[in-house]
């Protein structure tokens, strides 16, 4: 599939709701891999943790920095974090 000639409301990152456009401006601000879209727009930080944009995000760049997909540096993948009390965390010190 193509994204030439797609709308630029069409959402890439449906976790975070962030557009074509966004992802496009990203690039256009000098985001040059996955991650730096992901800095620049939250793309790839939801809950899917870029398992569904991350590809597309990739093929984009591709496109836009007129480069084979495959030498797109992807996004790192990081474990889930979940906020802790800290109480929690001194019980788990005894």
């Amino acid at each position: 599939m193509s994204l030439a000639g797609r709308r630029k409301d069409m959402l890439i990152c449906r976790c975070e709701e962030v557009t074509l456009a966004e992802v496009e401006r990203a690039i256009a601000a000098g985001a040059f891999d996955v991650s730096g879209v992901k800095r620049r727009t939250r793309a790839g930080m939801g809950l899917c943790q870029g398992k569904t944009c991350g590809t597309l995000v990739a093929r984009i760049i591709a496109r836009k920095r007129k480069m084979d997909v495959a030498s797109v540096t992807p996004g790192r993948a990081r474990p889930p974090v979940r906020a802790m009390t800290l109480s929690a965390l001194a019980m788990r010190r005894a």
